[in-house]
């Protein structure tokens, strides 16, 4: 009895100290998750709200779907990721980590094993100890950029592993700015010929060492690297409990953007930059509040509204003059305008969009104005985008998303456009990407439905969907 006392009244203690919605998040739910049994299949993104980019530790081999899993008990990485789920996977994403001892490349060898016991994750800050290597490492986020914190043991030889990815990609090491610079182009489609994510990281300690990596060979003291799989390890003797900060950004329009992004740190330290995102993440979250002493629903719905508003991402970008622009993933060009990517309209359109209608209207109108750019530089509005168009799901969907917001009163300026790309994709299919637009167009207006035997699959559910999004129309 004293024990199941002692129990309650720490849990009465817990629920007093969170104090805001963000406390109640739990971003390891849906974790313990592989390829044969999903219970969620999520990662901890360590993101702002529909922010650009995410980070994630990496407990999977690169390029694996399944990138944190709960179960795994090593970290090969801490990865920005763009990753709306496993089945899709991932693009633009290269990882940073640090090690001590000597300098190793390979995912492999230089994994840590890891105990959750030493572990923070919040969607605003996430903190974990490396036992192998006797560091602890420290992330927190904004919309493009994010800042690590590394706490070094007394060592001679710590350094920090860069790692590109393969199928194409670029290191080069600037000493004199205590900098690194590089792009990967690793994708798993939707993407034109000359898709590219530039980084930049710059640390606030000179380099006493210096590699760069190209397809697993180490070449200490050169500077660039461009191949298959490059990387880049940087080193220095480190004090015990000394910090090593770095700060990094990204673009997809051009390095020269990634420097500008690079600026959404600002002249802050790493805790202003993590108070700033505890407040961005409250005042998200704090849209809603329950009336409830339940400890358990409290942290399963603010857990499921943190999830709720982390997509459809943000790939637009502000350009020296403050104007906002987005590599087109359906062009290839650097275009005016919003752009939002990473969702498919066959789920959320019945729960994710009538809830930022309701919730986040201006965030929305952002978003539906992304759209209609989407259908001016494609031709068709999406039905899965990660980050243009992608083959997954059935339907039609993207006219329930479009139609209800305007109803709902979230309407675009272009509103002819609007129309125009609505009719078109209901009435044709894309020419590469047969899940967007219509698949069957041709028999469900001739007929009403599209049938069984023409060698297109999911007919009933084709024209299920097709009905819906007619009567939406």
């Amino acid at each position: 009895m004293k024990l199941k006392t002692i129990f309650s009244l720490l849990l009465i203690s817990s629920h007093l100290m969170a104090s805001s919605p963000v406390d109640y998040v739990n971003t390891l739910v849906g974790t313990q998750s592989k390829h044969s049994l999903s219970t969620g299949n999520t990662y901890p993104a360590i993101a702002m709200p529909w922010g650009m980019n995410f980070w994630t530790p990496q407990t999977g081999k690169m390029g694996d779907g399944w990138a944190y899993t709960y179960d795994a008990d090593k970290i090969r990485g801490f990865k920005q990721t763009h990753q709306p789920s496993p089945w899709i996977n991932d693009y633009g994403q290269f990882a940073i980590m640090p090690v001590t001892g000597k300098p190793i490349f390979n995912e492999n060898d230089r994994a840590s094993w890891f105990s959750h016991k030493a572990e923070t994750a919040k969607p605003y800050y996430y903190k974990v100890y490396l036992a192998d290597f006797d560091v602890v490492t420290e992330i927190t986020p904004t919309e493009r950029a994010a800042m690590f914190r590394f706490t070094f043991p007394q060592s001679e030889k710590s350094y920090v592993v860069v790692d590109a990815f393969d199928r194409g990609s670029q290191v080069k090491i600037i000493p004199s700015e205590n900098k690194i610079i590089g792009y990967t182009t690793k994708n798993s489609g939707g993407v034109p010929e000359n898709f590219k994510n530039y980084f930049v990281i710059v640390f606030d300690k000179p380099f006493t060492y210096q590699s760069v990596v190209g397809n697993g060979n180490i070449r200490e003291n050169a500077l660039v690297a461009t191949d298959n799989h490059t990387g880049a390890i940087i080193g220095f003797a480190t004090k015990r409990g000394e910090t090593v900060h770095a700060r990094v950004a990204s673009s997809f329009i051009s390095p020269e953007q990634a420097e500008l992004n690079l600026q959404e740190l600002g002249n802050r330290n790493f805790e202003e930059v993590k108070l700033a995102g505890e407040k961005r993440w409250n005042e998200v979250l704090g849209r809603v509040e329950i009336e409830s002493n339940d400890i358990d629903k409290l942290r399963t719905f603010y857990s499921s509204l943190y999830r709720s508003v982390l997509f459809p991402r943000s790939f637009f970008e502000y350009d020296k003059n403050g104007k906002v622009v987005h590599y087109s993933p359906y062009n290839g060009k650097v275009e005016e305008g919003y752009m939002f990517t990473d969702t498919g309209f066959w789920d959320t359109f019945r729960c994710l969009f009538p809830l930022l209608n309701l919730l986040y209207p201006d965030m929305n109108l952002k978003m539906q104005e992304g759209l209609v750019n989407t259908y001016k530089e494609s031709g068709f509005f999406p039905e899965w985008a990660s980050p243009g168009h992608r083959g997954c799901m059935v339907g039609n969907n993207s006219a329930s998303v479009l139609t209800d917001a305007y109803l709902q009163g979230v309407k675009v300026s272009d509103s002819e456009s609007l129309w125009k790309g609505i009719t078109h994709t209901a009435n044709n299919v894309h020419p590469q990407v047969s899940s967007t637009g219509r698949l069957g167009h041709e028999y469900y207006n001739k007929l009403g439905y599209v049938p069984c035997d023409v060698r297109i699959n999911e007919s009933a559910a084709r024209t299920l969907e097709y009905a819906y999004d007619d009567w939406c129309i």
